[in-house]
């Protein structure tokens, strides 16, 4: 069958607006619609019981949305120079400052939010898992909003499908053979499913740390799942065991979780 009988990604213009000599990239603009509902999101986790009887406000909001932006882009940047082209950056380390050369990578800037979410907590006296407790199940959509834009932008593809398959398209620049779209995969399952399941377990009362815990394992383990249909960075491959970088990456989430997951519970029984 030749490429012409698939279905063909649809090549869409990766600039979404010119403004003069100013142009706003679709990736960019999907950045700035995850933000956006971050901050939505945020606003209606201030009605939960537990953060309205902490005395949580708007401000808290705008502050930790600011750490989390640096968060993501100086933890996602230096996350992809250390995990999946050390050697490149090694060469040219000033490289690290050329982020519209494109190169972020989520668990970076997962870390990154992290520590920035640890200086909140310094500065401002509370505990480190509260705030993740709070900002966790209102991560996800962002995240699908991100893997939007890898789709729009044609990349990130996935590995080559049954040519059976109703969805299977072929992307450009990755041969003639019809692939996943394995964004919208991520998209689905990190995001939407991660989202619906992570915000309606939080509406009940938790105990500190569950929320984060849930978290950490459910997106560890959609990650590790969806990276089955997506195709590994061409220049690292398979690793040990078949498993991609990605999947390799997600393994710490998920143990990590089921750890806090433990702990939150041995406290409850203390509490008991």
């Amino acid at each position: 069958m030749s490429a012409s009988t698939f279905l063909q990604h649809p090549q869409i213009d990766p600039v979404a607006l010119q403004l003069g000599p100013l142009a706003i990239h679709w990736y960019g603009l999907m950045y700035l619609i995850a933000f956006a509902l971050f901050f939505g999101l945020t606003l209606l986790r201030l009605r939960h019981p537990t953060y309205a009887a902490l005395g949580w406000g708007r401000r808290d909001i705008e502050d930790l949305l600011f750490l989390g932006v640096i968060g993501i882009i100086v933890g996602g940047r230096l996350g992809y120079a250390l995990f999946y082209r050390p050697l490149e950056f090694l060469a040219e380390p000033l490289r690290i400052f050329a982020v519209w050369e494109g190169g972020l990578s989520f668990h970076g800037g997962f870390i990154g939010v992290l520590l920035g979410m640890a200086w909140f907590a310094w500065r401002r006296q509370r505990n480190w898992l509260q705030i993740t407790d709070f900002i966790a199940p209102c991560i996800p959509v962002g995240l699908a909003s991100g893997r939007i834009g890898n789709f729009i932008n044609g990349e990130l593809w996935g590995r080559v499908a049954d040519p059976a398959l109703p969805w299977a398209m072929v992307f450009r620049g990755a041969g003639d053979l019809p692939r996943h779209p394995s964004q919208i995969y991520q998209a689905l399952l990190e995001g939407l499913l991660l989202f619906v399941l992570l915000w309606l377990y939080a509406r009940g009362p938790r105990r500190l740390g569950e929320v984060s815990a849930a978290f950490l394992v459910g997106y560890g383990l959609l990650r590790f799942t969806a990276e089955f249909w997506r195709e590994p960075d061409a220049h690292l491959g398979l690793l040990g065991l078949g498993l991609s970088m990605g999947q390799w990456l997600s393994l710490p989430m998920v143990l990590a979780g089921a750890a806090l997951w433990g702990w939150a519970h041995r406290q409850r029984a203390t509490a008991a």
